[in-house]
């Protein structure tokens, strides 16, 4: 309930310019810090000023972004102080006393997750609701009052629904409670969140980032975060929601940024890529990789001064199969196999009476004898030069793939003309994630403290794996949507998913309350799910918005018109407008655009007030939302995937990327399925 007394929101708008002023004070201190005297020598210079620079990035104040968007007033609270502001980052007055309280701080946990039926000591609740970033009103909810009846925030449905320019905005201020008990759990656990269209699965999984830096700062600023997206559009998308929460230090990549050891240039047949992609290449690499170790035939013979040592080949021949047995990575195998030859030469020192210390065992494993039994029984691997040859040469694939890959399968794999050098070679992004693996056994790929992976449904097994390499020593959160699986190697269950990103002990959450697709276009959408991914419960909305979906047909000849008209009445909305077509139909649709006048954007490129209107593949659609969205001929997108599963997932989630409103123009018949 809005307030008309002007004296109660007063006293806010009071606040909330003390609040900034006390930032802007927090920054100015900061840029103020003279370090000139304080550091030892130049490199510490360098980074204590590099780490102030960061934290007068974090302090800042954006304007867009309200300083705090609620408060809690507690009925019986030993905190200081009974009143509590809460915003996107803590700010303190002169004194060190808080302003605002940062929202991931456990005393902000009961502005989400109190109710009337519990109500955690919250004798009131307010929302604030701004407009033009300025503090316009406020709503009170009374959560011991046994009187006063629960009921739906206007101010939190209006946030919901407030138009969208620019980037991504984060959800901090609407955050429900079943998202809020993913948001804090722990860090030592890794999270799998099934979530339908405008569940906030996304910003669900970014925010759990914000508080995992912020309840383990320290242990992540020594192990990295790291968040996984499927392609640079949809990461330019997400890359401001994490800064605006004061997280300036989290990567970002695509899974292709993270196997990038070789320039792609090539694409793969759908069929061959799903072979490529299954998880049972992973051992006809680890095949080929151990293919190349051979087991020492002759004695060796080290010559120091006026002795000779000799270690004979059946003592040679343990050594190396204690390793093999070790199955430890082959690198770092090679790397032990001198020192446990030099050991077995310094034992029959030893028995000679001799006192040799490490530097004589160091030096005998650097003996030109040594390293050629090294050389012959367990040589370099490079995972380029492997990679190369099992897609090159049949009888080794054949070899190392035997019991694993039929013949037809092999035949997938083997390139029609073998390249010649890694340089020269068109590898295609599944061969990316082949030498990523082949790399792995040969030396152990770093693991960060904690990887998020976003639209996961879409990887292949080793792309899942490759992700898992990435996280072996910390946790992730898995976001996705089977439903919205949209790669012939789309995962069939998150079981199996998890199973091959090395997390099996996964906990799975289902978000089914939807909160930014309009109830009436969610239910549409939802026709497609009996017919491509049965059993999965349909998303709930919890809007209504009438008339926020349009059917028109039309005719073959006027339908670039008749789409671009659609546009036209989207642009007079508040707001960003995207128009969905089959890959095949953007050309045309950019040539009506043009010719029409109505400039556009492609993905990716930031919305401003001036140019709200992108045109979108329906390849690239995943993981972006528009408040108004006009689709082009469902029919088309649908058979412009290789299989009518895969073509009516992609429909699904061009169905389903409006907030406020969709419009479909069809020429050809709608796909039966959405008859149903």
């Amino acid at each position: 309930m809005s307030v008309s007394d002007p004296d109660p929101l007063a006293r806010e708008r009071d606040h909330l310019a003390s609040s900034r002023a006390a930032l802007r004070a927090m920054r100015e201190d900061v840029e103020a810090l003279d370090i000139t005297n304080v550091t030892a020598n130049w490199v510490n210079s360098v980074v204590l000023g590099r780490q102030i620079e960061e934290r007068v990035k974090a302090l800042a104040d954006l304007s867009h972004t309200p300083l705090f968007f609620g408060r809690l007033d507690y009925l019986h609270t030993t905190q200081e102080g009974q009143r509590f502001y809460i915003g996107r980052r803590h700010v303190h007055d002169a004194v060190g006393d808080p302003m605002v309280i940062d929202w991931r701080a456990p005393v902000s946990q009961p502005y989400y997750q109190a109710s009337k039926k519990d109500p955690q000591d919250v004798g009131l609740r307010r929302r604030f609701g701004y407009t033009a970033g300025e503090l316009t009103a406020y709503e009170d909810e009374h959560l011991s009052d046994p009187q006063e009846l629960e009921r739906t925030s206007r101010l939190l449905q209006a946030e919901i629904e407030r138009p969208r320019v620019g980037p991504m905005r984060d959800i901090v201020a609407t955050i429900q409670p079943e998202q809020d008990g993913i948001v804090r759990s722990g860090l030592s656990g890794t999270v799998c969140v099934q979530g339908g269209p405008g569940t906030g699965k996304t910003a669900v999984g970014l925010h759990r980032v914000a508080y995992l830096l912020y309840a383990h700062r320290e242990r992540l600023a020594r192990t990295g975060t790291l968040v996984v997206g499927p392609n640079r559009s949809f990461l330019h998308y997400i890359e401001q929601v994490l800064p605006a929460l004061g997280e300036l230090e989290v990567k970002q990549a695509t899974v292709d940024d993270l196997v990038g050891q070789v320039e792609v240039r090539g694409t793969d047949e759908a069929a061959t890529a799903v072979v490529k992609g299954d998880a049972r290449m992973a051992e006809v690499l680890r095949r080929a990789v151990r293919s190349h170790i051979t087991l020492p035939k002759e004695p060796l013979m080290v010559v120091r001064g006026s002795r000779r040592w000799r270690v004979p080949a059946y003592e040679l021949d343990e050594i190396v199969r204690e390793l093999m047995d070790r199955d430890i990575r082959y690198g770092a195998a090679r790397e032990a196999l001198p020192q446990r030859i030099a050991h077995a030469v310094l034992v029959r020192m030893e028995q000679a009476g001799e006192a040799p210390d490490d530097r004589v065992q160091n030096t005998v494993a650097r003996n030109t004898a040594v390293k050629a039994v090294v050389k012959e029984c367990w040589p370099p691997v490079e995972p380029e030069k492997l990679v190369l040859r099992l897609l090159g040469d049949p009888e080794f694939l054949a070899e190392h793939a035997e019991g694993l890959l039929t013949e037809d399968e092999q035949k997938l794999l083997l390139w029609a003309k073998p390249a010649r050098s890694v340089k020269t070679a068109k590898w295609s992004a599944a061969d990316a994630v082949l030498i990523d693996e082949a790399r792995d056994l040969v030396e152990r790929t770093h693991s960060l403290g904690h990887v998020v992976l976003d639209e996961a449904q879409d990887l292949s097994p080793m792309q899942y794996r490759a992700v898992g390499r990435r996280c072996t020593t910390g946790s992730a959160t898995i976001l996705g949507d089977l439903a919205q699986g949209t790669t012939p190697w789309a995962t069939a269950s998150w079981a199996e998913a998890l199973g091959h990103l090395g997390k099996p002990e996964a906990v799975v959450e289902e978000l089914t309350a939807g909160f930014r697709v309009p109830r009436e276009v969610i239910a549409y959408a939802s026709r497609l799910l009996p017919h491509m991914s049965p059993g999965l419960a349909a998303v709930e909305s919890v809007r209504e918005n009438p008339g926020s979906l349009a059917v028109r047909r039309t005719e073959a000849d006027t339908l670039d018109a008749d789409v671009v008209a659609a546009c036209a009445e989207a642009l007079a909305h508040e707001g960003s407008i995207g128009l969905i077509a089959a890959d095949a139909r953007i050309a045309p649709l950019a040539e009506a655009l043009t010719a029409a006048g109505l400039a556009y954007l492609s993905p990716g490129e930031e919305t401003t007030a001036e140019s709200r209107l992108t045109l979108v593949p329906a390849t690239l659609a995943k993981g972006l939302e528009y408040d108004y969205v006009v689709l082009d001929e469902p029919a088309a997108v649908v058979d412009g995937e290789p299989d009518e599963r895969t073509g009516l997932r992609r429909l699904y989630v061009a169905l389903t990327r409006a907030v406020s409103g969709l419009t479909i123009v069809h020429a050809a018949p709608l796909p039966l399925q959405l008859e149903s």
